[in-house]
């Protein structure tokens, strides 16, 4: 007997660090990334299989005493002891990376679980579940991976306020590209932070601007213009350029992009390192794009044709 649950990455689209600032940002699902974690029926103590570890449950290393509590909070929820199954958890999203990687793993870790022990399992209740693990991995989550993770509609948000889905309409493909270095998402806070205080009204200039830049970017989604969306990403980045939240990886992944014909291209998540993306009109200039991006010295790259939910990696 055994069960399954999946989840799937997330990508910022637009407005990483000024929406800290109450100005709003925009998220996608990214399909080109997913967790599987897989249930099964065996006898005695609860082991867990993942790419960090693989052994009892109980005796988990620190890094990921997240996913140790979402498990033993879920087997309470569900009045299950913990014993007698295996939980076995592949991903191809990357860790540290701004992707959504730890709320994944919970949100396909949960839904698992209610199924394998045949439970019926609200939205309320997964979104609820998965803060937990948000909680201990990132200590005052936004709530954004958990919904991101588990669901399938864009998202607009505003710091403090509800989330607003929104249909994802554009005819388009995304390449996402890992320089391979973890995101340096606290230094480049820091850095916005100094530069408030050295140079604060231009600073507060570019954090509007990357505010007004993520609601035009909405629209250009709903109104299928992706040409205008990648206006959108070559200006956002050079806001956050100026920001110091970029470096010379990701200001080159990006330069590669646009040279090789993407519609536009930023870096995503905290920065310093992480992702960058880039838009492109077909999926012929989407592969030459991925593979200039690798030959730049990009470790991978993920590319999702965005209009009809359907994956391409």
């Amino acid at each position: 007997m055994k069960a399954t649950g999946t989840s799937n990455g997330k990508i910022i689209l637009m407005g990483e660090h000024s929406v800290v600032y109450g100005e709003p940002a925009v998220a996608l699902p990214f399909l080109a990334t997913s967790i599987e974690t897989t249930v099964t029926k065996t006898s005695g103590t609860v082991t867990l299989d993942c790419v960090f570890y693989q052994g009892a449950l109980s005796k988990a290393p620190e890094r990921l005493l997240n996913l140790v509590a979402v498990i033993t909070e879920t087997a309470a929820r569900l009045n299950q002891p913990l014993q007698d199954f295996n939980i076995t958890i592949k991903s191809t999203i990357p860790p540290e990376r701004g992707m959504g990687s730890s709320a994944a793993v919970a949100v396909a870790t949960i839904r698992a679980l209610y199924r394998f022990f045949e439970e019926p399992l609200s939205h309320g209740v997964l979104l609820e579940l998965t803060n937990i693990s948000e909680t201990i991995a990132h200590g005052n989550p936004s709530g954004l991976d958990a919904a991101m993770t588990s669901g399938q509609d864009p998202l607009f948000f505003i710091k403090g306020q509800p989330f607003v889905p929104f249909p994802l309409n554009l005819t388009a493909y995304l390449v996402v590209a890992d320089t391979g270095i973890s995101g340096q998402t606290k230094e480049a806070v820091n850095s916005i932070a100094d530069l408030y205080k050295t140079a604060p009204e231009l600073t507060h200039t570019a954090i509007a601007t990357l505010g007004r830049l993520a609601e035009q970017a909405k629209v250009a989604i709903e109104g299928n213009k992706p040409v205008e969306l990648g206006v959108h990403m070559n200006q956002a980045h050079e806001q956050l350029a100026f920001l110091g939240v970029s470096n010379r990886m990701l200001d080159d992944l990006v330069q590669v992009a646009v040279k090789t014909g993407a519609l536009g291209a930023k870096l995503t998540g905290g920065g310093r390192g992480g992702c960058m993306i880039a838009l492109t009109a077909d999926k012929e200039t989407a592969a030459a794009v991925s593979s200039a991006l690798l030959d730049a010295g990009a470790v991978n790259t993920w590319t999702y044709q965005m209009g009809d939910d359907k994956r391409d990696d």
